[in-house]
């Protein structure tokens, strides 16, 4: 038992048997801060906080703060949560200090998904760098953008083979830090995901048949747009967008997401067709001193 602020509060560890608290935690904050809404689902609330150790804060037996840290791998992985109602009496500060002590000597980086500017004045004021922000956008899809289809561009569904890799491959090569998986790996984690929509998924093709674009969904998500460099400029991504808005609409769905990388220019074409912003995400590193090696 801990006494904080003149409120009585209880530390401990959570574990499985807590998902419904921990859920009901990470939809509070998503409400108060936006992020991303697949947060307060099972698979990845499980994988950012029921980690080797965690770290709950409980008040009248409700969970108003958590934290969850991976020391498997390095760096170690830490994620953690303050419920908005409980913020500024310093529990995210003993957070991070326990996250901090888990981690040892690897270096820890903290991944949120659902982004406050006061988390981020945490992190930096204690030597944690932001390498990564993505922007969470939602779209209303009672109204649909209404593109052109550029000259010579035909689109078709997809079909999960190396053509479509291919185009994936040559649609990202040029862009910063791109790390080429092979064409088994990425074909094969698109045939494992439940959420995978080849049906609305989209390949476009120019007047001699070579493939110039792709689009991926998962479920109501645009989870991959890409674009040949040659083809760059020519609505062609922009088509592809609408269309996959167009079909989601017209398979019921009331609401399509993606996320976008704060400083890639396709966010303004998001933007200009329709897409609002619904949050960030984010990822800080802080790196230890390098251990003094002999002389």
């Amino acid at each position: 038992m801990a006494e904080l602020g003149g409120d009585a509060l209880t530390w401990k560890e959570f574990g499985e048997e807590h998902l419904a608290a921990l859920t009901e935690l990470a939809e509070a904050c998503l409400a108060a801060d936006g992020g991303l809404p697949l947060f307060a689902r099972t698979p990845l609330l499980r994988a950012r906080l029921l980690q080797a150790r965690t770290l709950g804060v409980w008040h009248d037996g409700g969970l108003v703060a958590a934290a969850g840290v991976g020391t498997a791998r390095e760096p170690a992985t830490s994620t953690g949560l303050v419920h908005p109602a409980w913020r500024g009496r310093g529990l995210g500060s003993r957070l991070l200090s326990w996250a901090d002590e888990q981690a040892g000597a690897a270096d820890l980086l903290l991944t949120t998904e659902s982004w406050s500017a006061g988390a981020e004045a945490l992190f930096t004021a204690r030597g944690f760098e932001r390498t990564f922000t993505e922007w969470v956008l939602r779209h209303d899809l009672d109204a649909l953008p209404d593109v052109t289809r550029p000259d010579d561009l035909r689109t078709e569904p997809v079909t999960l083979a190396s053509e479509l890799f291919e185009t994936y491959r040559a649609s990202f090569a040029d862009r910063p830090g791109f790390v080429e998986p092979t064409a088994e790996e990425w074909l094969g984690d698109l045939r494992e995901d439940d959420d995978y929509r080849p049906d609305l998924s989209l390949l476009a093709r120019g007047p001699d048949g070579t493939p110039v674009g792709f689009l991926n969904i998962l479920d109501n998500w645009i989870d991959q747009v890409g674009v040949v460099p040659e083809w760059r400029g020519r609505r062609v991504g922009a088509y592809l967008v609408a269309s996959a808005l167009r079909a989601l609409a017209e398979d019921g769905t009331r609401e399509a997401w993606l996320c976008v990388n704060d400083n890639n220019p396709a966010a303004a074409l998001y933007r200009r067709l329709g897409f609002r912003d619904a949050g960030r995400r984010a990822r800080y590193l802080c790196r230890r001193p390098a251990a003094d090696q002999p002389r």
